[in-house]
């Protein structure tokens, strides 16, 4: 995927320096409404089929999204089709809001915990989170009952596992030993 990411990064950092001189969280949600749409396998067959033109691509993008697009956005999704990037939303759509990020001191913290959490112990949790990393998190939840305790937590590279499955894992690596 490193590819499609080398790609994609121009693209996003066009974006994101005309969407930051206006409403960049306009222009993110957008673009994740794009990037949801493109993702659907139908529409990949579509985009993919050469008997579609890029018009007729366009025209199934815009209407698909069900609300109405930005001038910013309806102009970039313009090019992208053009361009034969239709394929790229999605991994564009994630490097502008990693951009999106990194100019707000923010990251995306994604939680999995054994059980699931009350909205005081998410609470908790967060802000401990983020004075460790030293960022606003916006936290997403999963639950893996398979932690059996605990919660994994990954934010950007960065992953703190505090697991009862982790601890078990590192006490038969150091039995094996």
């Amino acid at each position: 995927m490193a590819e499609l990411s080398t790609i994609a990064r121009p693209y996003a950092e066009a974006l994101f320096s005309v969407a930051k001189a206006g409403n960049s969280a306009g222009v993110q949600s957008e673009l994740l409404g794009l990037a949801n749409v493109v993702a659907n396998p139908d529409v990949q067959a579509l985009v993919k089929n050469p008997n579609t033109s890029r018009a007729q691509v366009l025209d199934v993008l815009v209407a698909a999204v069900q609300a109405p697009l930005s001038v910013t956005v309806s102009n970039f999704l313009a090019t992208i089709v053009q361009n034969g990037r239709t394929a790229l939303l999605p991994e564009i759509a994630a490097q502008f809001a990693r951009l999106k990020n990194a100019v707000e001191g923010a990251s995306d913290a994604h939680i999995t915990s054994a059980f699931d959490l009350s909205a005081a112990q998410l609470a908790d949790l967060t802000s401990a989170l983020q004075k460790k990393f030293g960022l606003t998190l916006k936290p997403t939840i999963s639950v893996d009952v398979r932690l059996i305790g605990g919660v994994r937590v990954s934010v950007g590279d960065q992953v703190l596992d505090t697991s009862v499955q982790a601890q078990l894992e590192r006490m038969r690596v150091a039995l094996m030993v």
